[in-house]
């Protein structure tokens, strides 16, 4: 009979699949009655993927609370149903000759608190429907906006029409979003072509494990040895 463990794993979400895509195949692979995550990744997006086992599912909200960092790409003159890459083109505009001041200053106006209307391609529910699922049926509904805050921003790179950035922001901020309102303030629209969760809380990326090793990966030994435990999961966050 398959132990059943308790901890934390920290995986490298791979693109193309979902986090549910991810809890599922850990959960089937190693056995395990209870696994879920810590903050949904759109299929798109790579990084960080927290996955909570048996008892360490009771410290999933506080997990989930945790401040996030991502290092994502905007890309310029394209505004999509979705708000990235996966979606349809609804508006292409040309780009217009934007210094790096232009850009930087425009990304400094999104920094500390601010209101984020959440996009409808999201897990938010309306009368306990996922908005996702009306956005399926072309339906749009109003949604009150929410107050988020980004601590940090840093301009990676500019290779014009796309600018790569990273943020330091709070749980439940959608970077799709972040992405297409700096498109509209620059006046030719812009979507999210990528996205990496590098960070949450005190969990960094490179500490998980590779999506190319948990993929072949098999026994609840190998999970075991790659779980960090409560007390150390404590520890961590308090650090």
């Amino acid at each position: 009979m398959t132990p059943q463990l308790d901890g934390l794993l920290l995986a490298d979400k791979p693109p193309g699949k979902t986090s549910h895509d991810i809890v599922d195949f850990v959960r089937r692979r190693f056995n395990q009655r209870k696994v879920g995550h810590c903050g949904t990744l759109d299929p798109i997006a790579t990084g960080l993927l927290m996955l909570v086992v048996g008892r360490a599912t009771r410290v999933q909200d506080l997990l989930m609370s945790e401040d996030k960092v991502y290092e994502g790409t905007l890309k310029l003159g394209e505004s999509t149903d979705t708000q990235d890459a996966q979606g349809k083109i609804l508006e292409s505009k040309p780009v217009p000759n934007l210094d790096p001041a232009t850009i930087e200053a425009a990304f400094q106006k999104f920094t500390g608190e601010f209101e984020q209307i959440p996009p409808m391609v999201s897990a938010i529910k309306k009368d306990g429907v996922p908005l996702y699922k009306l956005a399926r049926e072309g339906k749009t509904v109003e949604r009150p906006p929410r107050r988020v805050r980004i601590d940090k921003c840093e301009i990676l790179e500019i290779a014009m029409p796309c600018v790569r950035f990273r943020i330091h922001c709070t749980k439940g901020f959608y970077v799709r979003t972040y992405c297409h309102d700096l498109g509209a303030l620059f006046g030719c629209g812009g979507h999210m072509s990528a996205l990496i969760r590098t960070r949450s809380g005190n969990f960094e990326l490179s500490k998980a494990v590779r999506w190319a090793d948990l993929e072949v990966a098999e026994g609840a030994d190998y999970l075991a040895r790659h779980l960090i435990s409560l007390p150390e999961i404590s520890r961590i966050r308090r650090t």
